[in-house]
């Protein structure tokens, strides 16, 4: 997740997890990503055997960048792991890194995946999300809200969509029709740095990117996702032009 806030990192501890979340059911999240270097650095989110969501501010050389599909725990082989490198990487044209509207990109694999229980594509929306929704998000990012614990194995988080009114109320001006925020306006639980691109699912469907936020689980700040519904024509024209 990307904010203005600086945080250092320190060696993880048993037992952490995505600000207020849980231990993801290992393999329960097929669809889930790794964008790798070497290391984890983003999620992302399979939408069909070849084509990889994420959002745009996770950019990187392609040929140096793997996908890790099928993964629970970063530092174990567990053999239900597929990893592939990519062909090609196409950031939406209108991306603007400073305000981070038009937040995503898609990226294609140099080869297919095998589908099986553990490597599965998940539905693009039919619609936009409503207020009130019950979600879900996944990633490997930071576990604290002040300070940097990295899990190893994926976490995840139950949240609600809000409302426009409460997302652009928590953000004044910053907000918008590309963006969606979810999460608990009390604080205590969110995504947070590494968690970015990860996807934000509703009724079986991905309805959302981990995008930004004021820094993690603060009060008054949800995280805010790229609305997937309002790039639907790009991603399939995208997919069928490359």
């Amino acid at each position: 997740m990307n904010n203005n806030n600086p945080v250092s990192v320190v060696a993880a501890l048993p037992g952490e997890r995505i600000v207020g979340g849980y231990e993801c059911r290992p393999n329960s999240k097929p669809y889930q990503a790794s964008l790798n270097y070497g290391y984890h650095f983003c999620g992302g989110v399979l939408i069909n055997d070849r084509w990889v969501l994420s959002v745009a501010h996770c950019w990187y050389n392609p040929y140096a960048m793997q996908i890790v599909l099928g993964e629970h725990n970063l530092r174990i082989v567990e053999g239900t792991e597929q990893v592939m490198k990519t062909d090609n990487i196409v950031s939406h044209p209108s991306y603007d890194y400073q305000t981070l509207d038009y937040d995503i990109m898609l990226i294609k694999l140099f080869h297919t995946v095998t589908v099986n229980s553990f490597v599965r594509p998940i539905s693009l929306p039919r619609g936009c999300p409503t207020a009130g929704m019950d979600c879900s998000v996944s990633g490997w990012g930071n576990t604290l809200s002040s300070g940097v614990y990295l899990p190893l194995t994926l976490q995840c988080l139950d949240l609600p969509i809000l409302s426009d009114a409460d997302c652009e109320g928590s953000y004044p001006g910053m907000i918008s029709t590309n963006m969606v925020c979810a999460g608990f306006l009390e604080g205590g639980k969110s995504p947070c740095n590494g968690d970015s691109g990860s996807p934000l699912v509703c009724n079986n469907e991905v309805h959302g990117l981990v995008s930004w936020g004021n820094g993690c689980a603060q009060k008054n700040h949800p995280v805010v996702h790229t609305k997937i519904c309002s790039f639907l024509p790009w991603i399939q024209s995208t997919m069928e032009l490359n």
